[in-house]
């Protein structure tokens, strides 16, 4: 059996339907509560389960957010961010009015939790909230207009019998406007379906690619050995967890134990990935950059790139998933 609580809010099931009934009962006397059915609707959560499947979205979230900010009529954005842009502090621009920008940024930012497609986009403008100007604010709102455009995309989760974790690790060097500082980015997956990902900024400038890749693969490490454990609580032993890297030099710099000139100023936390390696709990493996799942995570894409990824991350519109209402 497993139990999921958020404040009130309780998700609990079974492989044994006696125990969900038991444990439905026992709650009832010790607690003011009542029983929902089975799952539908869960903290913004849309989600629909079958014999074929799981899917997940948020397209009344979503569409709640267009109707607030009123973001009205078609759309044709096809990418959450222009291929190229390049966000800097832009003091020379008006300013823009800095309450409506944190506004829009905050539920964006509760929206990634079922759109990895905006994660990096509402990321990298989330950096300007302290001064934001009009660059920035028409950078939110192209987001929204392609949010408008893609109300009910989500995760199609469907049933197999495979169990198997992967990672992809990926960086962008020095694509922040404000410090120069890179963007990590990384997913993991079970049995090829998406179950976490990420997109952050790097705490230190890194000084070339290689330093910048390893710093991602370290960080992605974290994650993978979280899953490791999470796994392990599960009962499943898991080792020698692929790991994705799309730059040679850094998968280099993993394997080779003598710190030279081009990695002695790396600081010391992000070096345990080596130890996870010997360790026999990832593997770190190149992949070609056309085949990097994570650079979603790290940089705006071209049209075909992006919709390839999105693909590759198991993303549907609700329309598409064959689950029968």
């Amino acid at each position: 059996m497993i139990v999921q609580i958020y404040v009130d809010d309780i998700i609990f099931g079974s492989t044994h339907p006696s125990l969900t009934a038991e444990f439905r009962k026992l709650m009832e006397t010790k607690f003011e509560m009542s029983s929902m059915g089975k799952i539908n609707f869960f903290l913004g959560l849309n989600i629909r389960k079958s014999s074929e499947g799981i899917f997940i979205n948020q397209e009344a979230y979503t569409k709640s957010l267009l109707e607030k900010f009123g973001m009205k009529g078609d759309s044709k954005v096809k990418v959450p961010m222009s291929f190229g842009t390049k966000l800097t502090p832009s003091l020379d621009k008006p300013a823009a009015d800095i309450t409506l920008y944190r506004q829009m940024i905050g539920s964006l930012l509760y929206l990634t939790s079922s759109r990895p497609d905006i994660m990096f986009a509402v990321c990298y403008c989330a950096r300007f909230q302290a001064n934001p100007r009009e660059p920035h604010h028409n950078a939110v709102k192209n987001i929204f207009r392609y949010l408008k455009r893609t109300t009910s995309l989500g995760l199609w989760y469907p049933s197999g019998s495979g169990f198997f974790v992967q990672a992809f690790s990926d960086a962008d060097l020095g694509g922040c406007g404000l410090d120069r500082k890179s963007t990590s980015g990384g997913c993991q997956l079970l049995d090829g379906k998406l179950v976490s990902w990420q997109s952050r900024k790097q705490t230190c400038v890194s000084l070339s690619t290689a330093e910048a890749e390893y710093i991602a693969a370290a960080s992605c490490t974290s994650q993978i050995i979280w899953i490791q454990n999470q796994l392990r609580d599960y009962g499943v032993s898991m080792k020698r967890i692929p790991l994705y890297c799309d730059s040679e030099s850094a998968i280099r710099i993993c394997h080779n134990p003598v710190q030279h000139s081009k990695t002695k100023h790396i600081a010391l936390r992000y070096h345990f990935i080596k130890d996870h390696i010997e360790d026999g709990n990832i593997e770190i493996h190149f992949v070609r950059s056309n085949d990097q799942l994570a650079d979603i995570f790290t940089k705006a894409l071209p049209e075909l790139a992006f919709n390839r990824i999105l693909q590759g991350l198991g993303m549907m519109e609700a329309e598409s998933v064959p689950i029968s209402n």
